[in-house]
């Protein structure tokens, strides 16, 4: 682009196909944001755009999600009569759905008198990208109900949408739709699949998957290391890492992130260390905030919790609530009330009204038996008017605090969900369990423990 800018200087009066080429290439490079300045210098010409002229700015933008200038632009496009040409409302759908704004994308679908399929994938991939896995499923629907076929780009919507929500068996039907249509050959479906099986925990199916895609990219063998560290496989995953170094398969910074996570669930502290040396020396990707989140949650899932508050201390980056929730979370586990006090006044300042710090912090205490501490945290919870997310429950089990969604339930559906977990309990005990009731962390006589 930087020679084509040199050509396009020196040309005295440009006609609109020069100013497209240069709109277009903008937006196709790596650095879309020229393609507004040359835009702006068409308005200032004698040359009025055309209906290439549109989409290849919408495209840029949405690259660079500026919803403003996306908006202005829109404006423009009614003014200029251009708005009800098909390749101008896809670009639109997708300029609002990469910059969040897919309910404005959906009004502008509903209006449109003819949908291509462009069209339903910009709106689906807009609900998609968006974390609105439900209005993603109900378009999809609709899209079904009115004949319109499915390929590649609406299945990774589709998938995406089923790992969000957990739709383990809608993401097993589109399977089978996508090996009966030759679908499973489109290598971004097929990765998104992937994904699926790995956030459901059906590591078998994923693995089916993956030795099955006749080309492997990055994302494949990334996705694979990801899903094995995050369900417990952690070993698995380092060796799948390194049979990808052995095909010179360049990892990518999310790549490490499932590797460190790998080191840190099997408590392979300097192999960590090591890890993390390799991703900035031997590959040049630079750390971000997640790469340091996980070598916290390293050293603190192995005790160093010390070494870990010093670690974020000299951090290059500025730690975020996470890694203070991370540290605090491993202060529970090891009882270092100095430290856990700390990160949570930290905490207070970042995310002052997050329930699970309450709950960390009050059980940090009640860990030391400071049951004064622990009345005076949940008084504070209620004083400064925290409340949980409606329809959630929190439950605390030793040091760990469950997030159960329950929803708008019924009484009987209540009933049904408690009833479902004594049965589990009197499964247990069958298989030989017995409660641990050192992890209850309440000031109760010891034989009421159990039933906590």
């Amino acid at each position: 682009m930087h020679y084509a800018r040199k050509v396009f200087d020196q040309i005295p009066h440009p006609n609109i196909f020069t100013w497209d080429t240069m709109i277009r290439g903008y937006a196709e490079s790596e650095d879309p944001s020229p393609a507004l300045h040359i835009y702006q210098r068409l308005r200032l010409s004698s040359v009025e755009p055309d209906t290439h002229t549109y989409p290849f700015l919408l495209k840029a933008i949405a690259k660079l999600m500026i919803v403003r200038e996306g908006e202005k632009v829109h404006c423009s496009t009614l003014k200029d009569g251009f708005e009800s040409l098909m390749f101008v409302q896809n670009a639109l759908l997708h300029f609002y759905g990469a910059c969040g704004r897919s309910e404005s994308a959906h009004c502008l679908f509903e209006k449109m008198p003819y949908k291509d399929l462009v069209a339903w994938n910009s709106v689906i991939n807009g609900y998609a990208l968006n974390n609105m896995p439900n209005e993603t499923l109900t378009l999809f629907r609709k899209m079904g109900s009115e004949n319109v076929k499915p390929d590649g780009f609406t299945l990774v919507s589709l998938f995406t949408a089923c790992a969000e929500l957990g739709a383990l068996s809608l993401g097993r039907r589109a399977h089978v739709y996508m090996t009966k249509t030759g679908l499973d050959k489109n290598l971004h479906a097929a990765n998104a699949l992937l994904v699926l099986y790995a956030k459901c925990g059906s590591i078998k199916e994923a693995k089916k998957v993956f030795d099955g895609l006749q080309i492997k990219s990055v994302v494949s063998w990334t996705s694979l290391i990801v899903g094995l560290a995050v369900n417990g496989f952690g070993e698995e995953a380092l060796e799948l890492f390194k049979e990808m170094e052995f095909r010179r398969m360049a990892p990518s910074e999310i790549t490490f992130v499932g590797v460190l996570y790998a080191c840190s669930h099997c408590g392979l502290v300097d192999e960590g260390f090591a890890y993390f040396e390799k991703m900035k020396k031997g590959y040049g990707i630079v750390p971000k905030i997640e790469h340091y989140g996980c070598m916290v949650d390293l050293m603190g899932r192995a005790g160093l919790v010390k070494k870990a508050y010093k670690y974020i201390l000299e951090m290059p980056v500025k730690p975020n609530a996470v890694i203070w929730r991370t540290l605090l979370g491993a202060c529970a586990i090891t009882g270092d009330l100095s430290i856990g006090e700390i990160a949570r006044e930290e905490l207070r300042k970042l995310e002052p009204k997050h329930c699970g710090d309450y709950v960390l912090i009050s059980n940090l205490y009640a860990s030391e038996r400071r049951w004064s501490d622990v009345h005076n945290v949940r008084k504070a919870m209620l004083d400064e008017g925290v409340r949980k997310v409606p329809g959630h429950s929190l439950v605390e089990l030793g040091n760990i605090t469950y997030e159960f969604v329950m929803g708008d339930k019924t009484h009987a559906q209540t009933e049904a969900i408690y009833s479902k977990l004594s049965e589990m309990t009197r499964l247990l005990r069958l298989e030989g369990y017995a409660p641990h009731t050192s992890n209850v962390l309440a000031d109760i006589e010891e034989e009421e423990k159990e039933t906590a």
